[in-house]
């Protein structure tokens, strides 16, 4: 995980004290511990909101564990023969996978990191046989002792050539090994560049996902637009949606200010990206970035990753919190409670999102149900009906018949308010009336609108129970 330089040097000062791990016998004889932890946090669509644990920064006991699906503990370091060094801070691993598997949350061991830039026990290791199976077997052993859940490779980085062959090799035979076994396996990736061409397509196939490193970069660091365009790469590259995880930065550059920090020295730092601090601007990923991200993943991809959990607050400025709420259908600084599901209708279709577009005056229609965060929707106690982190919306505040229903950012008004019926009709509070599909149609894309209230077939919707 490409991070602050200061990190790495402290990295390389753990690594290099750390006892080697004892070679295994020639083949992967070790059995995997048959406890199995509870079942993963759930969120829409399935759905991962990831988050890497330094084991120098952080404590395992202020970590929002019901918000997060997975939790990746940075970092172990391979030597060159492929054996691995010892894992810092052995008790703090433990105590993490214990707290998680209590709250459902996956812990995988990150293996690797920027190390200062040097991969060159990753290059001499992958280069021949021997060495790989020894980083096999030490991987296994690792994850039999801590009753983990998987391993993350975050190796930066191959090269293209023989580096990527080699790399590609590696994470085949862990693919083999990892997945007999019921564990998972990932990558941590570059953003994009011509050295995301180490990572050969034929990886793809071979990990559960992949852990983009959509961060410094772009300017101002990690917006919006580049973050997106970093993700779109690795997707035109061949990498499955949802096997393509969107990393954001809980840190500033060029200071590496942790968004914390950033919010101690005023809580409006919260809500905007760029800041001045420590004599230069400061940019970074505030809430309403955090946001939108997660609401185009949700659309777009599989989920979350951070860089790293204990750079994050807690309350109502968290961005752990934002990203779980956001996909839950939340959208503004304190997004309601509510239950959670696809709304169904006439011909028993879902209303839907056209396009999964979140893009304010995205179509709310009818389509078939498909289980996707487009028909993902939160009814909210305070009246909002939300999905991809916007609101259900009457076009331009309009109260007349016919007026369309579109997604837009949550405000408060009467556009966005909805009562549910004891007759299965949902009334719109700004214009008294009710959520239609139009022309009684049941067709796939049928616009939904409002309508004078009849309680006809075409009105009557079954909420989320």
């Amino acid at each position: 995980m490409r991070s602050l330089s200061s990190w790495g040097k402290l990295r390389t000062r753990w690594g290099a004290g750390a006892a080697a791990l004892a070679t295994v016998a020639t083949g992967v004889t070790v059995a995997l511990t048959s406890t199995a932890p509870a079942a993963a946090t759930v969120l829409p669509n399935g759905f991962r909101s990831i988050g890497y644990m330094p084991s120098w920064s952080g404590s395992v006991n202020a970590v929002q564990y019901t918000k997060l699906t997975h939790i990746n503990y940075a970092f172990v370091l391979p030597n060159s023969n492929g054996t691995l060094q010892g894992v810092p801070d052995g008790n703090k691993l433990s105590q993490l996978v214990s707290l998680a598997h209590n709250n459902g949350v996956k812990v995988s061991l990150s293996i690797g990191g920027w190390n200062d830039g040097n991969d060159s026990a990753f290059e001499a290791l992958a280069g021949n046989a021997g060495g790989r199976t020894n980083f096999v077997n030490g991987v296994v052993n690792y994850v039999n002792q801590y009753n983990l859940d998987g391993v993350d490779i975050d190796w930066e980085y191959p090269d293209p050539g023989q580096s990527g062959n080699n790399y590609t090799a590696l994470m085949q035979q862990l693919s083999t090994v990892m997945h007999s076994r019921g564990k998972l396996l990932t990558a941590a990736v570059v953003s994009e560049g011509g050295t995301a061409n180490g990572v050969q397509p034929a990886v793809f196939a071979a990990v559960d996902w992949l852990n983009i490193m959509a961060y410094d970069g772009g300017s101002p660091h990690a917006n919006y637009d580049w973050s997106i365009n970093a993700a779109n790469f690795w997707k035109g590259r061949g990498l499955p949606a949802n096997k393509t995880v969107l990393g954001v930065p809980f840190y500033s550059r060029p200071g590496y200010l942790t968004y914390a920090q950033l919010v101690a020295m005023n809580p409006n730092n919260a809500n905007v990206d760029c800041v001045n601090a420590n004599g230069a601007q400061q940019c970074y990923n505030g809430l309403p970035t955090i946001r939108r991200k997660t609401q185009w993943a949700m659309a777009n991809a599989g989920g979350i990753m951070n860089w790293e959990l204990s750079q994050d607050t807690s309350g109502s400025t968290s961005l752990v919190s934002a990203i779980y709420e956001t996909a839950n259908g939340g959208g503004g600084p304190n997004p309601p409670t509510g239950k959670t599901g696809p709304i169904t209708g006439i011909g028993g279709k879902c209303v839907d999102v056209a396009g999964a577009n979140s893009a304010n005056g995205s179509a709310v229609q009818i389509y078939t149900c498909n289980g996707t965060g487009a028909q993902t929707w939160t009814v909210g106690t305070d009246g909002t009906i939300r999905a991809l982190g916007k609101c259900m919306d009457v076009s331009g505040a309009g109260t007349a018949n016919g007026t369309v229903i579109q997604l837009w950012d949550c405000n408060g008004t009467g556009a966005q308010g909805w009562q549910a019926q004891s007759n299965g009709t949902v009334r719109n509070t700004g214009s008294g009336r009710c959520l239609d599909a139009t022309g009684r149609s049941s067709a796939d894309g049928t616009r939904l609108q409002i309508w004078d209230c009849s309680g006809g077939t075409n009105q009557v919707w079954q909420l989320p129970a």
